[in-house]
């Protein structure tokens, strides 16, 4: 088999899943991160597998919520003032995502990227030895009173469609058979008992960088400043110097954009700043991952302690952490969880690289065909990495991939 030599830029969740999938079709991989393995969101987010989350952010009618997102800056959507202005380009791309036509082409190229990447998952955790990270044990979205569940059909109606098992629950009795000690607010509730986590999102990247070394690929730290194809080869400009390879991946995060811009694209990246508080073991006795999705924020566990986080401040990368919003949170939590120990936890903060449409970001540079685009997932990284993975490897070795990858092209916009 022959061999090229790759770099992939971006020690995250999907940087060193693109860099596994490439590495086993024979490939050399270098990855470069400017931190080191994990250091972004793939470390600190709730290890929660959405596959069931099909629908896109962009909903229609949802700019009607806009003004409230400037006025309540611990809301569950929320614009800091200081950012509003800049933003706003993105936010208008937003608005047209959340059109009738493109908010459904957007749910069904998302629905085919989970499928491709709940298979694919589970190549991965039967490949690298990874069963014992995973936890198998649902979800539950839950709804106060008989209204906010009636609203939510609809959507409970396209996952049916998309072949999405589930259970609708319809009194606190029910809910507590699989989540005792929640609050009798919530009367109703969905399950989707194919859901699953990771026990720790931290440990499960380790793992599979651990296993990227093992046969024999390299991390190194380096920040890349900027890009450029030259003839069958592509530069890379470092803090160290320049490195040259055959093909680079660019899976940076919320700092892809930066290095796109050195190719001269222009990608409407922006960053959803998420926030949680990891609270020790013992904290509470979780028994499945649990979403409040009228507040915006999940509970899982982690390491048998509990992280309470989510939201979306869309508030770029250079804007101070709002550490009010992960106090909201929890004592959120505390409220909707009577039994839960608030006590001794760790507050975290991080940057998701979100797309106007929901969509990451999949394909080749329109300007440099030796680099692949692999950035843009939001709050789904970890969900959609190994099927991300397998189509940068696909797109490297110019196979035929198994969904169709034109949603995901950088030329889109």
């Amino acid at each position: 088999m022959t061999t090229s030599e790759i770099t992939v830029i971006g020690a995250g969740i999907i940087g060193i899943s693109s860099a596994l999938a490439l590495q086993s079709c024979g490939h050399a991989v270098t990855v470069l991160d400017r931190e080191g393995v994990g250091a972004g969101a793939s470390s600190g987010n709730a290890g929660a597998f959405a596959f069931t989350d099909i629908v896109p952010l962009a909903t229609p009618g949802i700019m009607r919520e806009a003004p409230k997102w400037l006025l309540d800056p611990s809301g569950p959507l929320s614009v800091p003032p200081a950012y509003a202005l800049k933003i706003a380009p993105w936010m208008l791309r937003f608005w047209r995502a959340s059109w009738r036509d493109r908010y459904a082409r957007s749910m069904a190229a998302q629905s085919s990227l989970m499928a491709l990447s709940r298979a694919a998952l589970e190549r991965q955790v039967k490949g690298v030895d990874g069963e014992a990270l995973m936890q198998r044990e649902g979800q539950l979205q839950l709804y106060e009173g008989e209204a906010e569940f009636r609203a939510s059909l609809p959507t409970w109606q396209l996952r049916e469609a998309h072949g999405i098992r589930f259970e609708l629950l319809q009194s606190p009795e029910a809910i507590a058979e699989i989540q005792p000690g929640l609050d009798r607010r919530f009367t109703h509730a969905g399950f989707t008992p194919d859901w699953l986590n990771t026990c720790d999102p931290a440990a499960w990247l380790r793992h599979l960088a651990d296993r990227f070394v093992a046969l024999g690929g390299r991390i190194e730290q380096a920040e890349v400043t900027a890009l450029a194809q030259e003839g069958a080869r592509v530069r890379l400009t470092t803090g160290s110097g320049a490195h040259a390879a055959d093909r680079v991946v660019v899976a940076a995060g919320a700092w892809s954009h930066h290095l796109a811009r050195t190719l001269g694209d222009r990608l409407p990246l922006e960053t959803e700043r998420g926030y949680n508080t990891t609270l020790p073991a013992g904290a509470f006795d979780l028994r499945t991952h649990l979403t409040f999705g009228g507040h915006g924020f999940v509970v899982s566990r982690i390491n048998g302690g509990v992280r309470v986080g989510g939201a979306v401040e869309l508030g770029g990368l250079r804007l101070p952490p709002n550490y009010k919003r992960a106090r909201v949170l929890l004592d959120k939590a505390a409220e909707f969880l009577p039994g839960l120990k608030t006590s001794g936890g760790t507050r975290w903060m991080g940057f998701r690289p979100s797309m106007p449409d929901s969509l990451p970001v999949i394909g080749a540079a329109p300007r440099a065909d030796r680099v692949i685009y692999a950035f843009g997932h939001g709050h789904l990284g970890l969900t959609q990495a190994a099927g991300t993975a397998e189509l940068v490897r696909d797109l490297v070795r110019r196979g035929i991939p198994e969904i169709n990858p034109a949603p995901f092209a950088p030329t889109r916009f």
